[in-house]
């Protein structure tokens, strides 16, 4: 195996590998990443067995065609710290010794042989369709937040996609919770898709995400039994699913919060950060005292001290009800528009979060007691 590759292209694709494999894994061979030089292009594997992330660097110069493994952690540090879009020599020196070289720096790092790599070969081709990238990564974004790490649950760990129909128009419908609060969000499809329901794990949602920010145009998924494969551009990420039953999270909605809350959001996200300052332990509630058109927001701590602070809202009843900060800032963190929306109904009722900008996502957030 000789080839040789820029070092740019090189440092991307291994920082994609980073997010994929799991930092102390019992057996070296998932340390490694498969590198596989032939019909002039680098394909780059890393896996978990639970996710396989795989990447093509197309147009290198090829001498000898061949492939093989090495640690992905330590290629990744020596690519990264070479000088940014030089040329980096790889070949065989000796006995499972892979040999790289820019300019005046050579490695020689320890390799494992290829055939230990495990590689799947699933059937993909059923169930196919495309979305736009953007597209996804808005459900990703607007939903993971959500996402519960309670383990005993582990239905709740990932992200609910599944198909729905409004008005007889087709959509993806993103939703995930954690007991404390829930996202929803959905896109429209130009048409309706075959696709079952499925729950995307948490490390796959991530992995997606830092994948789609780098990219615009269509995104093709396809899922098979219990995996799922993305193929973007010249990258396939392919990943298990989580096994088990997504609870009815329609019933969950709150269908009779008449009282609306609606704040400037800058504002809003300023003034609930400034106030939670007070208390070290962001699980604090924020509590909000609500008069006709006017919000006092107070976090009281007996370690720390308390701090308040008043806003100028539209609300035309009155309402006391505390908050988790640490919720209120991630849902509005998310919304595009200038205004956030609350609707409310009583003290210990959940709250409804709208964005005026975004009709497509809502967002449902417990109170807390006291």
């Amino acid at each position: 195996m000789k080839f040789s590759v820029n070092q740019q292209d090189l440092q991307k694709s291994l920082n994609y590998c980073q997010g994929v494999i799991e930092k102390r894994s019992t057996l070296p061979i998932l340390s490694n990443i498969l590198l596989d030089a032939s019909n002039s292009k680098l394909t780059i594997t890393a896996t978990d067995l639970d996710l396989i992330f795989i990447n093509e660097i197309k147009d290198i110069e090829i001498q000898e065609e061949g492939k093989t493994t090495t640690t992905s952690s330590i290629l990744y540090d020596i690519i990264r710290k070479l000088s940014s879009g030089k040329k980096v020599n790889f070949s065989f020196s000796g006995e499972n010794k892979l040999q790289l070289e820019s300019e005046k720096s050579i490695f020689h790092l320890n390799c494992i042989t290829s055939s230990e790599f495990p590689i799947t070969d699933e059937n993909f081709n059923e169930n196919q369709f495309s979305i736009k990238a953007k597209s996804l990564l808005k459900l990703l974004n607007k939903c993971k937040f959500s996402v519960s790490n309670d383990e005993t649950r582990h239905y709740l760990s990932g992200i609910f996609f599944h198909q729905t129909q409004i008005d007889g128009k087709n959509f993806l419908t993103a939703v995930s919770t954690d007991s404390h609060r829930m996202s929803i969000s959905k896109v429209m499809l130009d048409e309706k898709i075959n696709f079952d329901p499925i729950i995307l794990p948490k490390k796959t949602i991530y992995q997606l995400c830092s994948l789609l920010e780098d990219f615009e145009g269509e995104i093709k998924i396809s899922n098979a039994k219990s995996k799922i494969k993305f193929e973007l551009n010249n990258s396939i990420l392919i990943s298990k699913l989580i096994d088990g039953k997504f609870p009815n999270y329609i019933q969950v909605i709150p269908k009779n919060n008449q009282k609306k809350l609606e704040i400037d959001l800058d504002m809003f996200l300023h003034s609930v950060d400034r106030v939670a300052s007070v208390s070290l332990d962001k699980k604090d509630g924020v509590k909000f005292n609500l008069t006709k058109d006017k919000l006092n927001l107070s976090v009281n701590n007996a370690n720390s001290g308390d701090g308040k602070e008043s806003l100028s809202v539209k609300f035309e009843h009155e309402l006391d009800i505390s908050f988790n900060s640490r919720y209120l800032l991630d849902v509005a963190s998310q919304l595009d528009g200038d205004k956030i929306e609350m609707f409310l109904n009583e003290t210990g009722s959940p709250a409804l979060i709208k964005d005026p900008s975004d009709f497509d996502s809502i967002f449902v957030v417990m109170p807390m007691k006291g």
